[in-house]
């Protein structure tokens, strides 16, 4: 008796240590499971063809910027270049195609090049000379990026059509990313599993020195995997330019972060020695279905930051402690436990399916609402500008009894691609958009389009899709007058410098096209100085203080916002509204206020707040089938400090 008890609580004993072991030892796979019956449950959205299709699209190019991440992870280096060599590779490919007449397959192929080049300096830098790969790869991030803006001169280049199809779908349902996506996978797991340089990876990744002692060409070896880094991250630079239908030089920008996260949420070490492919694609699934999820429950985007960075933590915590259990992270192409993984890969579709099946019961037959649903997508919220738009909106929904979801893309045309995308497959009753760059938002509103969604644009138009409204100012003639107000207070003359907007954005192309019209009609000012301060207050700060060493005698400033032009008070210090007067643009509350203490001339506002309003007045309008103005013009007024005090934005 006490031997059969004592056998049962082994046995007991054993299967609790051995399902802790599965769960170690397919933690992201867990992970995965736990969001997708969390969020189905939570949204009755979430679980549909369409949204799911979505996610999948949303994840490939993260996954293929993360499978090349993950040949240079194994190895214990890592790559922080890769978001800036795939916008690069992209940037070529339209450059030499479109601009250049060269044969779209060649250009493809000189993209490519461009890629494996980028991964051959980076090993070379590494291997040969003996730099760290993190200050290895962080210089060609800045080279690649700098490079990418200098040949498109700081501007979108449309994707040739026969290239942008690799954003489309096959039958009109399988989107051709997701394919590229798994093509890219299989490879990477080749690479890793059968092929001597995938040995060699876990071999240099386990013990540099030993692999070396052991006959290894590690420098060679090193030269090879960052190549391929490189060529991995062209094909994600060429995918996500095809979804976009333009070669964006800020494309990517922050991506090689996600893909380091997707490597490690997958279960590779950053010690080295460890990662498959297949966990790689969970982790880059994982950051999907976050995004994806956290949009539809109107989850604010400050807050999905936090989370996702948690998520990124326990990952980590997860390898220590799957270490210290001594759980036998997977190597690909060791040999045996390919069956059993197959087997618990399986078992987790069966389980998924399973329970997500049993909690798809709790939305039946509560689809139905008599709120008006929509969804507010900007271009950012790192901006008093935007925010005034979403606080515009959201007053307006509120009275208007509207449920308004807004989301921030953070300046990323792909990542509002993805906003939208979500805002469609959710059968919203209309999408307001605000859009990073008119040309990239085309795809996805198009998308919405086809859906039967009214989409209005906000500040800004969408190029090559319909919306039913445009509400906006004139960006353009807004830059005219700007440059009037800075020529009249000059008197016709004088130097003056401009810090224009975010290099690649069309508001920042938009308002330095007004800029130079209006400084036309006084030929007496000087433009002695003309850099981008990306739209932010300390770059304004910081470029300011560097003009005045050139130019200490300058007398006037006009900057693309009112962010800039409060950097370059800053900077002017006792200048500002003395000797040196300052024009901005947008009219938000800092800029007001330093309009009525005299240190900022003037402002050309656009009174941002009706924007917000009166875009979602007229989305409504569609909504119920009323007729909107295909344009409302929101006027922009020069606000100085004789008008400040009745000027509300």
């Amino acid at each position: 008796m006490a031997t059969d008890t004592l056998k049962s609580r082994a046995g007991a004993g054993g299967a609790t240590s051995g399902l802790r072991r599965l769960l170690l030892d397919n933690g992201a796979l867990t992970a995965l499971i736990v969001l997708v019956i969390a969020l189905s449950a939570l949204s009755g959205d979430f679980l549909t063809t369409d949204n799911l299709l979505n996610v999948g699209v949303q994840a490939a190019v993260t996954a293929v910027l993360a499978f090349g991440v993950t040949f240079v992870i194994v190895s214990a280096g890592i790559d922080l270049s890769v978001g800036s060599v795939a916008a690069l590779s992209a940037t070529v490919l339209a450059w030499t195609a479109v601009s250049h007449g060269i044969p779209v397959f060649l250009a493809v192929v000189l993209a490519l090049v461009t890629g494996i080049a980028a991964g051959l300096v980076n090993g070379f830098l590494i291997a040969y000379g003996k730099l760290p790969p993190f200050i290895a790869t962080l210089a060609m991030l800045s080279v690649a990026r700098g490079l990418s803006l200098v040949i498109s001169d700081g501007s979108p280049i449309p994707f040739p059509d026969s290239v942008s199809h690799l954003g489309d779908t096959l039958g009109g349902r399988l989107p051709v990313p997701v394919l590229v996506m798994v093509v890219m996978g299989l490879i990477a797991a080749f690479v890793l599993g059968r092929t001597y340089i995938g040995r060699s990876m876990y071999a240099i990744g386990g013990n540099e020195e030993a692999a070396r002692l052991s006959g290894l060409r590690v420098k060679k070896q090193k030269l090879a995997i960052y190549a391929l880094s490189g060529l991995f991250a062209a094909v994600a630079g060429i995918v996500l330019a095809a979804r976009l239908s333009s070669a964006q030089p800020q494309a990517a920008d922050g991506y090689e972060l996600d893909a380091i996260a997707a490597v490690v949420i997958g279960g590779a070490s950053l010690a080295g020695g460890t990662g498959k492919a297949s966990g790689t694609l969970i982790g880059a699934l994982i950051l999907a279905v976050l995004r994806n999820g956290l949009n539809l429950l109107n989850v604010s985007a400050f807050w999905q930051q936090v989370v996702i960075g948690v998520v990124i933590a326990l990952a980590v915590l997860l390898d220590t402690l799957r270490r210290k259990a001594g759980a036998t992270p997977v190597a690909a192409g060791t040999g045996g436990g390919k069956g059993k993984q197959a087997g618990t890969y399986a078992l987790a579709a069966v389980v998924t399916v399973a329970l997500v099946g049993a909690t798809s019961f709790l939305h039946n037959g509560s689809s139905a609402t008599a709120t008006p649903k929509m969804g507010l997508s900007l271009s950012t919220l790192n901006n008093p500008f935007f925010v005034q738009i979403r606080a515009g909106a959201q007053a307006e929904a509120k009275k208007l009894g509207v449920d308004l979801t807004v989301t921030d893309a953070q300046n990323d045309a792909s990542q509002q691609a993805n906003q939208v995308q979500n805002f469609t497959s959710s059968s919203l009753g209309a999408v307001i958009v605000n859009p990073v760059d008119s040309d990239a938002a085309s795809n996805s509103v198009q998308a919405a389009d086809k859906a039967g969604i009214p989409v209005i644009a906000v500040d800004r138009g969408v190029n090559k899709a319909s919306v039913d409204a445009l509400v906006a100012s004139d960006n353009v003639a807004g830059g005219e007058l700007a440059a009037r107000t800075i020529g009249e207070k000059l008197g016709g003359k004088g130097k003056i410098v401009i810090l224009q907007g975010q290099a690649g954005t069309s508001a920042a192309r938009e308002r330095a096209e007004g800029f130079a019209k209006g400084l036309k009609a006084y030929p007496g000012i000087q433009v002695v100085a003309q850099q981008p301060a990306d739209f932010d207050r300390t770059k304004g700060l910081d470029v300011m203080s560097n003009l005045l060493q050139a130019h200490p005698d300058v007398q006037g400033v006009i900057a693309a916002n009112d962010e800039m032009a409060l950097g370059a008070v800053k900077a002017l210090g006792s200048k500002a509204g003395r000797s040196v007067q300052v024009v901005g643009f947008d009219g938000t509350p800092d800029g007001l206020t330093a309009v009525k203490n005299g240190t900022l001339y003037a402002s050309v506002a656009q009174q941002p707040s009706q924007l917000g309003k009166i875009a979602v007045d007229n989305a409504l309008k569609a909504v119920q089938g009323k007729k909107v103005e295909e344009t409302v013009k929101v006027p922009v007024k020069v606000v100085t400090k004789e008008n400040v005090a009745g000027f509300s934005g």
